[in-house]
Order: C-alpha cells, then sequence, then structure tokens
C-alpha cells in the first residue's frame, strides 16, 4: 500500500484528537480569548451621539473609576435583550458607556427613546474602526475597564439572567486590580 492512501486516515485522527482535546481539556470552545485582557484600551476619540454632549475617548476609561462599555447597535435585537440589565446597572451607579457600532445616528436615538439610555456617554463608531481594534465580532460585546484603562474582562454577546453574576463578579474584581 503506498502512503498516500493513509493521509485521509491520518487526518481523520488528526481531528478526532482535536475534538477529544476540547472534551477532556474542560475548556469552553464557544469562549473565544481576547488578547487585549489585562491590556490598555487601544487609543480611539469617537464623535458623540448628540451635538454639545461629550462622545467617548479611550482617555475616558482612564479616570480612576471602573466603567463598563457595551458595543451596540439598534439593528441588533440581542442588543434588546441585554438592555433591562445594563439598566438595572446603570440604576445601580455602574457607570455605562456606550459605542454606537455601524449604526446611524438616528436609529441609535430612536432606540434609546424607545428604551430609556443606560449610558453616561456615547461614541458613535459609524464604520466599525475601534470595533476592529478591540476586537468585535459582532455587537453586543461588552468590556468591563478598570479605572487605569484597561480592559480586565470580555463579553461576547447579549448578557442574559444566565451570565449577569459573571458580569458583576468582573466589575467587582475589576475594581481589586492594583
Amino acid at each position: 500500500m503506498r502512503p498516500i492512501n493513509f493521509l485521509p486516515v491520518a487526518a481523520f485522527l488528526l481531528i478526532v484528537g482535536a475534538f477529544s482535546w476540547y472534551l477532556v481539556s474542560g475548556e469552553d470552545p464557544r469562549v473565544i480569548p481576547s488578547p487585549l485582557i489585562d491590556k490598555p484600551v487601544p487609543e480611539f476619540d469617537l464623535p458623540p451621539l448628540e451635538a454639545g454632549i461629550p462622545g467617548l475617548a479611550s482617555r475616558d476609561l482612564a479616570e480612576g473609576k471602573v466603567v463598563l462599555v457595551n458595543v451596540f447597535a439598534s439593528w441588533c435585537a440581542p442588543c434588546r435583550i441585554e438592555h433591562p440589565f445594563l439598566s438595572a446597572l446603570a440604576a445601580e451607579g455602574v457607570p455605562i458607556y456606550g459605542i454606537a457600532y455601524k449604526d446611524a445616528p438616528e436609529d441609535t436615538r430612536a432606540m434609546l427613546a424607545e428604551l430609556g439610555n443606560p449610558y453616561e456617554r456615547i461614541g458613535v463608531d459609524r464604520d466599525g474602526r475601534v470595533g476592529i481594534d478591540l476586537g468585535v465580532y459582532g455587537v453586543p460585546e461588552t468590556y468591563v475597564v478598570s479605572g487605569d484603562g484597561r480592559i480586565r474582562h470580555k463579553h461576547i454577546g447579549p448578557i442574559l439572567p444566565a451570565n449577569q453574576d459573571e458580569i458583576r463578579a468582573a466589575i467587582r474584581a475589576a475594581g481589586e486590580t492594583p
């Protein structure tokens, strides 16, 4: 038998080995690690949603307080699902900053008029450039940023009741980091 005949068998064994490793490693294959964890937020300066109100810049995230940065859009159905939790956090005093991702400002304003505005600041990322720098896979995504402007936690997808404790724990932990 020629060695080339063993190639499909070897490929199959390699795939089975990779899947087996995921099963026994205990790692969640749905978790996508961010290379930005514990690194400073990338430099950016976004224009405001409303004239006369400050937009959002990376320097706003290094003012000594833990903040949540939520990347959202009016066209994003899961963003609407997590919105009540963000509103509850804001009511508890957690500073939340928003990045309106690839969204028309008038649509963002309409969504916030309908659902309420939990954001202290909103920057408009019309072309998605800041989203690329942050490593956004899709909206919504939420980042916990410590007072020194470092990303301490990244949550991909909507914040659902099942992972609200995880977000609260990340906020607490970010406040304890030196």
